[in-house]
């Protein structure tokens, strides 16, 4: 095994974190900021890129290594925690939104899944955080998530998060499965990725759901969210007041209950 073997626990159910427990001289990289709390002796240090072995470790290697965080639109740095100390130590990590935390054994899911470009939380030191080009056009431009996605490598485990409730569906070869855009979370490597056009010009234009699917065909694994934080981050700017750049409390509602709001004002 060539990436460092962690233990873990996920407290809470709707805002989640992850507890991981290192052994001496065991090490978890992290997204910068995503730290909630950790014991004594165990020490953090901010590296360029994944701080991984793929990266190598010349100036050249680790530039590149945080150039293609900055091209996935992630901070150049991440944060690692090393286990100082003689005993086991804990270091915990919490989600940044409502969510779920997904726990990932690469050793299980042959050594790479793609997943969204925000997605990444943590993983055990030697996993590699790097940049999944979409070789069609069609989903480049119209797959929510544009060219670029995150590829998680190696042989340990990756903790991604993402919004609301997550589900987990194994796809059964030439069997697919459409979904909004927004709602994809990860997928394994197998798994044939395309966009297809919303069927008819009245739904597309009215059925609020956008006017193109992820169509995603097995053999393979997906992890679907159910509140996408941009679908979440919509809804609150519709409902902040107006001075204030929103919408208002009535935008996105209204039917005939904003016309009696109109004659009370």
């Amino acid at each position: 095994m060539k990436n460092h073997e962690i233990d873990y626990v996920l407290h809470g159910d709707d805002m989640q974190f992850v507890e991981v427990e290192l052994d001496p001289q065991e090490t978890v990289v992290a997204e910068a900021g995503s730290l909630m709390m950790m014991e004594d002796q165990i020490g953090m240090e901010t590296v360029f890129g994944d701080g991984s072995a793929n990266q190598g470790s010349g100036l050249m290697g680790k530039l590149l290594g945080a150039g293609k965080r900055l091209i996935t639109g992630e901070s150049l740095f991440m944060t690692t925690f090393t286990n100082n100390g003689m005993g086991k130590r804990k270091v915990y990590f919490a989600s940044p939104y409502p969510g779920k935390i997904i726990p990932m054994n690469l050793s299980q899911l042959d050594g790479k899944i793609i997943c969204q470009k925000d997605a990444f939380l943590a993983a055990a030191k030697g996993v590699s955080v790097g940049v999944e080009f979409q070789r069609k056009l069609g989903t480049g431009f119209f797959g929510g998530e544009g060219f670029i996605m995150q590829k998680l490598e190696g042989d340990g485990m990756a903790f991604v998060h993402a919004g609301g409730t997550i589900y987990e569906r194994k796809l059964q070869p030439g069997e697919t499965l459409r979904i909004d855009t927004g709602c994809l979370v990860a997928m394994t490597q197998d798994v044939n990725y395309d966009i297809e056009m919303v069927s008819g010009i009245k739904t597309a234009l009215f059925g609020g759901e956008g006017l193109f699917f992820a169509t995603l065909s097995g053999p393979g694994t997906v992890w679907v969210q159910s509140l996408p934080f941009s679908r979440l981050a919509s809804r609150v700017f519709a409902a902040a007041p107006v001075s204030q750049g929103g919408g208002g409390k009535d935008a996105g509602e209204g039917g005939i209950g904003g016309l009696f709001d109109m004659f009370n004002k």
